[in-house]
């Protein structure tokens, strides 16, 4: 038996969430629904304008891993902090969740912080991302133990990621150790606006790597561009051995081996989106390793993804695997 069931790599950050109104979002010059990359002088801007906020570790990948702690699999997390007062709080977080947590700190004299993802949540329960990567920006091959990636049972890549300057080949270097030693490869496409920046290199990495494609409905129009819903599914299915899709209210689309399954969305009223597609990958991931079909953890995916947007953070609250029994599912 491997030593981790997971292994996830991607951004590393502190969550600023904050409840405001559709006004604010104009006043401050936020487009509503998408994440927007900000340097250091909007950030501060941005934290004096918001009112109260919770402080939470945050980073998609990373909310995935701390989902899978949750439900107690055995999981690590690669993502870089700085030596500062945030990057204490982002390790300890994850490490209180259940995870390992090794990746080495920037240095206290570093250019760059520790990235920060300013959230701010409309009464629709929309949320609107304002993220200044800071030094996990830079992650890097050197920052890749090959001794944990060949550990894995499976890795979990974030696309936003790519954004990184050398973040390609600290990916390629975490595939390879893990694929050399029979493990497998997911990735999340993370946002439409990521797949635009990358999208020949998600292409040729889903192709020629990937074995788990996780996305949204509009992630996975913009990677195969098309606005034709089932023929982007059908080509994802081409590319990938497994595909996870999900489609807001109407809940996940499964896609594997020429079948098709579809797990129903949980109603719940929505307080704050923030982390729904993080924790159906989890759960997703959870299910997968523990043994269950693909329906079977799709639905979880759909229970996790409930839980979570029912309140403000992009952490579970809940038991889920209370949940999961509920619904019949373990």
């Amino acid at each position: 038996m491997k030593k981790f069931q997971v292994v996830g790599i991607g951004n590393a950050m502190v969550d600023v969430l904050t409840q405001e109104t559709e006004a604010f979002l104009t006043e401050a010059g936020i487009e509503k629904g998408i994440m927007q990359l900000i340097d250091m002088d909007r950030a501060v801007d941005l934290y004096s304008r918001i009112g109260a906020a919770k402080e939470i570790s945050g980073g998609s990948a990373a909310n995935t891993i701390a989902g899978i702690a949750h439900l107690g699999g055995r999981t690590a997390y690669v993502g870089k902090v700085k030596d500062d007062q945030l990057g204490a709080i982002f390790a300890h977080d994850l490490r209180a969740q259940g995870a390992v947590y090794e990746t080495k700190l920037a240095p206290k004299d570093a250019a760059q912080e520790t990235g920060r993802c300013i959230v701010v949540v409309t009464p629709d329960g929309e949320r609107s991302m304002n993220t200044y990567l800071g030094v996990t920006e830079f992650l890097e091959p050197s920052d890749i133990d090959v001794d944990m990636m060949a550990d894995a049972e499976w890795i979990y890549l974030e696309g936003y990621r790519f954004d990184g300057p050398e973040s390609h080949a600290a990916f390629a270097k975490a595939i390879n150790a893990c694929k050399g030693h029979g493990g497998k490869v997911s990735i999340t496409l993370s946002d439409p606006f990521c797949v635009e920046r990358h999208r020949d290199a998600f292409r040729m990495m889903i192709r020629e790597d990937v074995d788990l494609l996780f996305c949204n409905r509009a992630e996975m129009l913009s990677m195969y561009q098309t606005e034709d819903f089932d023929a982007a599914l059908a080509m994802a299915a081409k590319e990938v051995s497994i595909v996870a899709c999900t489609d807001s209210d109407n809940g996940a689309h499964i896609m594997s081996g020429g079948q098709r399954w579809h797990a129903p969305a949980v109603p719940t009223q929505i307080v704050d989106a923030t982390g729904a597609g993080d924790l159906f990958a989890g759960a997703f991931l959870w299910g997968l390793t523990n043994g269950h079909d693909l329906e079977t953890c799709g639905r979880m995916g759909c229970v996790a993804a409930s839980e979570v947007i029912s309140h403000i953070g992009a952490r579970a609250e809940s038991d889920l695997k209370a949940l999961f029994a509920q619904h019949g599912l373990i």
